[in-house]
Formats: C-alpha cells, sequence, structure tokens
C-alpha cells in the first residue's frame, strides 16, 4: 500500500476542510502533556492489550527493553480474545511439521496474487520471512503451543501458490490457572465453548454435522471427553482466543510486564522534533502521561464501535451494531496517530463477513451459508453471489451491489431439510429457535415460498422462480450462475454426505426460513500507513520517529482482500514483533 491517504469518502468530500478541522478539533500532543503528571518512563509504551501489542510487548521485554501496556478495557485480550484465533502463517514450524508443503516460494506468489499491487512488496516480504520466527518466538517466551487446522484451505487455493489444504494454525489447549487470579481479567470469547467440552475453531466444522456424519459425532465426542480429563485434573482449560491472550498475558506475566487496564490512551506526545515520546492516558480518573525512551507500538485495534468513523469512512448502510469487534475499539489510537501527521489508508475497508442482527448480538456467518440446502437472495428474491465464497468477497459483492439495486439487507433462505440436519449457531438440530429471533425480524418463517416472501419483503414470483433454479442446479451439482464448489475452500463448510456436490441441496421441505443478512464484520481494516519495520509514515512517505503501528489499527497487510484463516491474527502478530525488534536494534 502507498502512504498516500486513503480515498475520502463522499461524505467527507462533501464537507470540505470541515472534515479536516474535526478531525483536529483536540489539542495538539504537546499541549495535552504540559501540565499532566509523569505517570512512568519505559524504554517502550505498547497501547493495546490484544494479539499485536501483547506480542510487541512480550518481544520487547524479552530484548532487554523495559515496558509497560496500556489498555482501556477492563480485560485484556481485545478482539483476539473473542477470536476463533485462526493464525495465517505461511512456512511457520507447525505446519511444516505436520507435513504441508509449502515453500517461501509458493507463499510469496500466493501472496502476491491475492493483495495484488495495494500492498509494497517489502511489507509483504516482511510479513512472510517474520511470520515463522514471531511464532518460534512465542512459543520459546510463553505457555503457548499451537497445532495445524488440517484441511482449512486458503481462501483462494486456485490462485498460484494457493494450498487446498491451507497454511492455518490455531493455540493448543491451555490450561487457565496459569495465569491465577489475572484470568479473571480476560475479554470472554464471542461465542462460549459448551459447557463440559474443550473444543478448537476445526472442530466447529464436524459439530455442525454431528447429526448427520459419523466424523461429526466423533469429533463431539473427542471434545466432551477433552472436557472431562481436564476437570479432572484441575485445569481450566482454554481454547481458541481465549487460549491466545491468556498465553501472551502468562508470557508477560513471566517477563514483568505490567498491563495496566482501564488506562485508555487520549493522545500522543511529540518533541520538538516531531518524534513520538510517548503517550497521555487517563488513569485512575486522571490525566498524566507515560514517557517512551525508544517509541510508541499502537495496538489499539479498529474503529468498528466509532459510528462518526464509520460514516466518514465507509458506504452505507452501515453502523456499530453488525461487528463482533472489541466494544472498545472506537479507533482511539488511529486518530491519534493522524493528529501526529500518520496517513491513513484502507479506511474504507473492513475483515467483512455475513451477519444475522440477532437481539443483544450479531451472530457472524461461517457454515451456516455455505451448507448444502441454503441460499442467499437480495431485495428482488434473486441470487447475486457464490454462497460458499471467501466471507469478506461476500459483503464486497453486496456493498458493491447495493449502490444499483437492494442488496442490503440480503436473506438466506433454508428449508425444514437443512433444519433437520445441521447445528445453526448454538441451536441444535430441529430445535426451535428462540422467539426473540423472530419477533426482532432477524428470522422469518413460513409453510410455503410465497408467505416467506410476503413475509421478507420480497417479490414472491421471483423467490420461486430462484429457488426453482437453484434446486434444479443443485440435483446436477453444477452452479452453473455463481460456481459455488469450485474450489477446496467451498467445500471446507459442507456436508460431504451430500452428492454429487457437497456445497449444494434443493429447498423442498417446509416451513422454509429466511435469515437477514447484513454486512457484519471481525473489525475494521484501516488505519496508519506502515512500512515494513511496522514504523508509521506521513503522506509523503516519511516516517514518525518513535511510533509503530500493528494490528487493526494499522492499515492491512493483506490490502482489500484475505489470504485465509487468521489473516488478521498472523500479521497482527508478526508486525507487533517487527516493530519491538525495531525499537531493540534486533
Amino acid at each position: 500500500m502507498s502512504a498516500r491517504a486513503s480515498r475520502p469518502s463522499r461524505r467527507a468530500v462533501l464537507a470540505g476542510t470541515g472534515a479536516g478541522v474535526l478531525a483536529a478539533g483536540l489539542p495538539a500532543a504537546a499541549a495535552h502533556a504540559d501540565d499532566a503528571p509523569v505517570l512512568g518512563e519505559y524504554d517502550v509504551v505498547v497501547v493495546g492489550s490484544g494479539a499485536a501489542g501483547m506480542t510487541a510487548a512480550l518481544t520487547a521485554a524479552k530484548r532487554g527493553l523495559s515496558c509497560v501496556v496500556v489498555e482501556k478495557a477492563a480485560t485484556f485480550g481485545g478482539s483476539a480474545a473473542r477470536s476463533g484465533a485462526g493464525i495465517w502463517l505461511p512456512n511457520n514450524s507447525v505446519i511444516l511439521a505436520a507435513g504441508v508443503p509449502d515453500t517461501p516460494a509458493k507463499a510469496a506468489t500466493y501472496l502476491a496474487a491475492v493483495v495484488g499491487p495495494d500492498v509494497p512488496a517489502d511489507r509483504q516480504r516482511a510479513f512472510l520471512d517474520h511470520g515463522p520466527r514471531m511464532l518460534d518466538f512465542v512459543m520459546a517466551n510463553s505457555p503457548l503451543k499451537f497445532r495445524y487446522m488440517e484441511g482449512y484451505s486458503d481462501y483462494y487455493p486456485n490462485l498460484p501458490g494457493g494450498l487446498p489444504g491451507g497454511r492455518s494454525i490455531e493455540p493448543d489447549q491451555l490450561d487457565g490457572n496459569v495465569l491465577g487470579a489475572e484470568l479473571a481479567r480476560l475479554n470472554p470469547a464471542y461465542m462460549p465453548v459448551p459447557a463440559g467440552m474443550v473444543v478448537f475453531s476445526a472442530d466447529y466444522k464436524w459439530l455442525t454435522l454431528a447429526a448427520v456424519n459419523a466424523k461429526g459425532l466423533a469429533v463431539s465426542t473427542e471434545c466432551l471427553a477433552r472436557g472431562t480429563k481436564a476437570a479432572l485434573c484441575g485445569e481450566k482449560p482454554l481454547t481458541m482466543g481465549q487460549a491466545l491472550a491468556a498465553g501472551l498475558r502468562a508470557g508477560l506475566q513471566r517477563a514483568g510486564v505490567p498491563v495496566w487496564l482501564e488506562t485508555p490512551l487520549t493522545d500522543l506526545v511529540k518533541d520538538a522534533s516531531g518524534t513520538v515520546t510517548g503517550v497521555v492516558v487517563e488513569r485512575n480518573g486522571a490525566r498524566g502521561v507515560v514517557r517512551a525512551r525508544r517509541g510508541v507500538v499502537v495496538g489499539s485495534g479498529g474503529f468498528e464501535h466509532n459510528a462518526a468513523m464509520r460514516a466518514q469512512y465507509q458506504q452505507q448502510p452501515i453502523g456499530t451494531a453488525w461487528t463482533v469487534g472489541a466494544k472498545e475499539n472506537t479507533g482511539d489510537g488511529i486518530r491519534a496517530g493522524e493528529r501526529a501527521g500518520a496517513a491513513l489508508g484502507l479506511m474504507e475497508d473492513a475483515w467483512w463477513g455475513p451477519a444475522i442482527p440477532l437481539p443483544g448480538e450479531p451472530y457472524f456467518c461461517l457454515a451456516e451459508r455455505t451448507l448444502p440446502g441454503g441460499l442467499i437472495v437480495n431485495q428482488a428474491g434473486a441470487r447475486f453471489v457464490n454462497e460458499a465464497a471467501p466471507y469478506s468477497d461476500v459483503v464486497h459483492v453486496m456493498y458493491e451491489k447495493d449502490r444499483t439495486s437492494r442488496h442490503i439487507p440480503a436473506w438466506l433462505i433454508v428449508d425444514q431439510n437443512y433444519r433437520n440436519k445441521y447445528l445453526f449457531k448454538d441451536v441444535a438440530p430441529t430445535f426451535v429457535f428462540p422467539d426473540a429471533w423472530y419477533e426482532s425480524g432477524a428470522v422469518a418463517k413460513a409453510w410455503t415460498f410465497d408467505a416467506l416472501a410476503e413475509r421478507i419483503g420480497v417479490p414472491a414470483g421471483a423467490l420461486r422462480s430462484t429457488v426453482n433454479r437453484f434446486n434444479g442446479q443443485a440435483w446436477t451439482g453444477t452452479d452453473t450462475d455463481y460456481r459455488r464448489g469450485d474450489t477446496a475452500y467451498d467445500h471446507y463448510y459442507t456436508d460431504p454426505g451430500v452428492h454429487p456436490n457437497s456445497c449444494l441441496a434443493p429447498l423442498w421441505a417446509p416451513p422454509f426460513y429466511a435469515f437477514k443478512i447484513v454486512p457484519g464484520d471481525l473489525g475494521t481494516k484501516g488505519g496508519m500507513v506502515t512500512d515494513a519495520r511496522a514504523r508509521v509514515l506521513r503522506a509523503d512517505g516519511s516516517v514518525i520517529r518513535g511510533l509503530y503501528a500493528a494490528g487493526n489499527a494499522s492499515a492491512a497487510v493483506m490490502g482489500h482482500s484475505y489470504a485465509g484463516a487468521g489473516s488478521t491474527i498472523g500479521p497482527a502478530m508478526t508486525f507487533g514483533y517487527i516493530a519491538a525488534n525495531d525499537l531493540a536494534g534486533a
């Protein structure tokens, strides 16, 4: 990605210079710091205790630098703790030990094909070169171990260098007792693991199929056995994002790195030369300065919960109610960096995915939109996308086509045969959905397609025609309209017992269901533009000395795309590691 700022939204253009005045409305960093007490002085100050921040802090400490982590929330872990914690890292030691046929040349070819020209080649190389070293470092300096997510395909396996078996890993089981009392301050998971079970991200594919697939039943039994064993051993078993965040926090404990919770960043401190020399924070109800002798690493997450920023930069309809990112992610670090002169990039984009706006919290759809027996239609009652495509692509298509016709919200249509077979979110097959889902308008149900169409406001004839055409293609096993089932990724969250195409099955058994689909996300992916050393850049490409960024506070190395499961966390940890090594001169 170039160092230029991202393309302004229509709203920003209409606002003219007023938008710039608003962004600059907060006092300058130096003015903030003039009368604030000094709360401490360290070699490195890290903002944010997610995967990027904690990896940076752990690296800095192990390189002999003094370090502190300041965290806005009352919990640590950020969005990483809420996640499935897939980590996309080509050529790492875990996948190579598992026999994955990866090579540096394959990985470089694939990443370049995925991200295109938006991301400079040296940033791509930095991620690929340092990612495997970062993982080995984390395993050597924390209790974390990792396991290969076998079969979880790269998202574009048909591109040069793509691997149908995938390159993604996830944390192995971790005993939460390693954290002691600090475990109580771990940010909760987005979807808690069922009580008494130990479940890995890779297990969900099979748990969804437990009612109809022998391996699904075996995996379910194995998850229960793991949970029983852990209980008998007095363990507090953690997996996925809970394991990742807890393991990194345990590494910080061992390294003596303090993590100050409920300490939000309000600004950066600069000296007369423009070098960032610390941060202004709120701590215990008062403003104070934490000085950084070598630099500041901003890993404070994106701006998914900042309605004004989303309205300024992103296409409508958009809001803060459809994201599953940590609620504290309101762009504080990005805005502070902008005030310090940082260029911003990719602000119009996010780690998108189709979501159902259930009451209380949206549900990010993975398997549900891919399993055979379902299709997605727009408000004209027509299909418009390969439902099994990478989730970010589905939302990109929704927004692109919504410019000319109504595609937001869309509707996922399934039948009772689908419901009799597959887990849906946490509702077991044949079980009824909560009344609140229907009352909120997120779900509709009817005994005919015409009645369903009326309830969701789409033309009945068009919906019937769409379903009839889809059913014919399902019987033949070939989706001639959108090529659903053409790649290994398409088949990951499907039912291998369905033939001739495990992605496709006809809808025929009433009642029929419709689930409202909106543009959800795991977090925004735009932020400060950085170089291959994770240093923050100005619009002219010059470096802001002392300022680094990683994770969703920075413009993603994935550009507008998404290479595979864990393309958020893998680069976040890697560039946190790169930043700390640069600060240490390593």
